[in-house]
């Protein structure tokens, strides 16, 4: 089996109300889709949306990288092609989409998850609340609730008076929900430590990345600090990344995500270290299509002893339910 053919299409789907980090604001999902033809007629697809504020990439870099390097696996089998992609000096959303597509042809099982992606869902998922004013957040709470949701990841800014606020509110308001806590780096040591000395010992789960990407030592500090567990995010894109992290022992649960490692291969390169080290991951996402949605939930699904929570909430978000690969 021979790789004959690399196309690609710009996607987007509109979302129900915009998301809101410290990072970034979105109003619709926007990706690449790349199609990949073998000789033998099959067909495999990978997605990478623009995620400029993380990756660094958006739709155009991401679509040139792929169709400038096209010519690379040609006449290559999805193996030969999967070991030359990872040479390459492209950007990992880049590479996601087209490692995707590679690893799907070798994976029955996961070549599977194609004819049914709009299906699939992690059933267990977070549900994203919006950095937004705290009634919005309020009000997203509760329609999450109302809907079903029972695991909440509230997002914040550098307002950490806010970040009480709210997290307090939603707390007390939702007795029953798992509270997520993710500051995408805006908090400072002192802010951070203020934040888990108020919720010590409460119904909050987790505080993911407070500090910015290299502040491992901070994000130490932390970690012992509290009893909370600390998660990292920004900070852990590659294998060499988490191996910093969990050797320097700096979080208690490392986020994993298709676009900042480069796909399903690096993924289960991840996924099997953290097996191998004992140490709990979270499965995360940026806002993605339904394919790449579904190819990080049947990761999940076979890493379950050590995916602890899990972030693929974007068909959540989708203004249209059940959208299919055949959709803009």
């Amino acid at each position: 089996m021979k790789i004959q053919k690399i196309e690609l299409e710009i996607k987007k789907i509109p979302l129900k109300t915009p998301f809101v980090t410290a990072l970034r604001r979105v109003e619709n999902v926007e990706f690449v889709r790349v199609s990949v033809v073998c000789d033998d007629a099959r067909v495999s697809y990978g997605e990478a949306p623009a995620t400029k504020a993380i990756t660094g990439e958006d739709l155009e870099s991401i679509s040139k990288a792929i169709a400038n390097h096209s010519e690379f696996f040609y006449g290559k089998s999805p193996s030969e092609s999967l070991a030359i992609l990872h040479e390459l000096p492209i950007g990992s959303s880049a590479k996601a989409a087209l490692d995707m597509a590679f690893y799907a042809f070798i994976d029955a099982q996961m070549f599977d998850v194609i004819k049914r992606a709009s299906e699939r869902r992690c059933k267990q998922t977070a549900i994203t609340i919006s950095l937004n004013q705290k009634e919005k957040m309020l009000f997203d709470a509760k329609d999450a609730i109302a809907n079903g949701q029972k695991i909440l990841k509230l997002k914040f800014g550098s307002d950490i008076s806010h970040a009480i606020d709210v997290t307090r509110a939603i707390q007390e308001q939702f007795l029953t929900a798992t509270i997520l806590v993710d500051a995408n780096q805006a908090w400072s040591l002192e802010d951070s430590k203020s934040f888990l000395d108020l919720f010590e010992g409460s119904n909050i789960d987790l505080v993911e990345q407070p500090l910015p990407a290299n502040a491992l030592a901070g994000l130490k500090e932390l970690k012992e600090y509290s009893n909370i567990p600390i998660v990292a995010d920004e900070s852990c894109f590659t294998l060499e990344d988490v191996k910093d992290v969990v050797q320097s022992a700096s979080a208690d649960i490392i986020n994993i995500k298709l676009m900042k490692c480069g796909g399903v291969t690096k993924a289960i390169e991840i996924l099997e270290y953290c097996r191998e080290k004992e140490v709990f991951v979270m499965f995360g996402s940026m806002l993605e299509g339904p394919l790449s949605i579904a190819y990080a939930c049947y990761l999940v699904e076979r890493f379950g002893d050590i995916v602890k929570y899990v972030d693929l909430d974007s068909p959540l978000l989708y203004a249209a339910e059940g959208v299919s690969l055949s959709q803009k």
